[in-house]
């Protein structure tokens, strides 16, 4: 018993500065997981840091303490210098780790500046003028400006971090890291952090880490113990009505519904709100505004069902999700990430598979990928069937509410609307109008 007490720590014992332990305290972390445990000491020894940890297992706070705690130990004169900056490669993640910079670091002072795209960019140059300690962006829009705007330099940057570091060396992002890399520091201590170690992750490596501490406290690909993994055989002109069925079995639950496609979690929503489910959508076709406010409403539990594209697979901070329920059937890499959404930091979860008679290779090969013969979620047909009439009646309100919204969309691009119109539109598909529109660059 002895032995297991020694190897629960606390922050304390981790050597972190009183303020941040205190900071720790006030929201609710009790003891630090074992990703923070194996990396914190590491980082505050002044070491460059490869953290690799599931989905949820609590590696943002993994560098956003020492990153903190060296803040505090480093002289005056250096603080008043962008100390840190925190790569993303989604827009919601960045503003995510900016609020936890803001939560642990608010008994301090710090001070945070977000750079994404769809903002407006003379906005976040005032921002930037203010001398925020610590920059959190996406790769373009960082890059952006550094190029263009007057007085934004990184050259003397202490820390820089690579969040969710695969996806940062996508071809989307590959070239723009590497451009960014010759506007920073080489002295300087580098944090990449992962949920799986590539090729891509290890060529990185080499590139711009010196020495690295590679911690890696979960498999190459894995699934949480905790959870329980099930999937449904279901023919494909049902699959709403199985749909309907598992969210209602499991009402009051906080869900995420994964779809591939932007246009399907729209209008699968919309099918979910008539039936009276409360459900809201996020995909990458809405603006940042639209999708940041259907993220807080879900995290309120004002919806309780979101149904969402792969932009919320990973990284977003969700902490009471219940279940995942994958309406399609993804690639093996993507469903890890996908059900790491649910059983996070040691909870319980719940993650279905909706597998139609198209799909079956592909979710074999998802069982292959994770070492799993996973078992099969218990649904009784007739119950499921009987909504048939219903979800129809819902499916084909939904349909026409799309393509009303869809022709709106077409006649705004004209700039044939009504201010009424746009309205609309912006509940439906979560764009602006025009003149907004111009405010904001990619």
């Amino acid at each position: 018993m002895e032995e297991e007490n020694k190897e629960i720590k606390s922050f304390k014992d981790l050597g972190l500065n009183d303020s941040l332990v205190e900071a720790c305290e006030k929201l609710g972390w009790k003891n630090p997981l074992k990703i923070q445990v194996e990396a914190i000491p590491q980082a505050l020894q002044g070491k460059d840091v490869i953290g690799i940890s599931q989905t949820g297992s609590g590696k943002t706070g993994a560098f956003v303490l020492p990153i903190l705690h060296a803040l505090l130990e480093a002289p005056f004169f250096l603080r008043n210098n962008f100390f840190a900056c925190v790569m993303s490669p989604t827009r919601e993640l960045a503003f995510q780790i900016a609020e936890q910079f803001q939560a642990l670091g608010s008994k301090i002072g710090v001070k945070c500046a977000v750079l994404v795209g769809q903002i407006n960019m003379v906005t976040q140059a005032i921002e930037i003028a203010k001398r925020p300690h610590i920059i959190v962006g996406t790769p373009g829009r960082v890059l952006d400006h550094l190029k263009n705007t007057r007085g934004f330099s990184l050259d003397k940057l202490k820390y820089l971090v690579l969040d969710e570091a695969d996806r940062l060396l996508d071809e989307d992002f590959e070239k723009t890291i590497t451009e960014f890399l010759e506007f920073i520091p080489r002295e300087r201590k580098t944090f990449l952090f992962s949920a799986t170690m590539t090729k891509k992750v290890q060529k990185l490596q080499k590139a711009c880490l010196r020495k690295p501490v590679k911690i890696e406290v979960s498999s190459k690909y894995s699934t949480v113990d905790t959870l329980k993994q099930q999937y449904l055989l279901v023919p494909a002109k049902h699959k709403d009505c199985y749909l309907v069925y598992i969210l209602t079995e499991m009402a009051g639950s906080t869900s995420m519904v994964f779809a591939e496609k932007c246009e399907t979690t729209w209008l699968l929503a919309l099918i979910l709100k008539n039936l009276g489910l409360k459900a809201i959508s996020i995909n990458g076709h809405m603006s940042q505004p639209k999708r940041l406010e259907a993220l807080e409403k879900f995290k309120s539990r004002e919806c309780n069902i979101l149904v969402c594209s792969d932009v919320a697979s990973r990284g977003l901070d969700i902490p009471a999700v219940d279940m995942v329920i994958n309406y399609t059937i993804p690639k093996s890499k993507v469903y890890v990430h996908r059900v790491g959404r649910t059983a996070r930091a040691g909870r319980s979860g719940v993650a279905i598979s909706l597998v139609n008679q198209y799909e079956v290779a592909s979710y074999m090969k998802i069982e292959k990928f994770i070492g799993k013969k996973l078992p099969e979620y218990p649904a009784e047909e007739v119950e499921v069937l009987f909504l048939k009439e219903r979800v129809s009646e819902a499916k084909r309100s939904a349909d026409k509410e799309m393509k009303e919204s869809n022709e709106k969309k077409k006649r705004r691009s004209e700039g044939d609307f009504s201010e009424e119109e746009e309205d609309d539109i912006e509940k439906y598909l979560g764009v602006k109008n025009k003149k907004s529109s111009k405010k904001f660059r990619r």
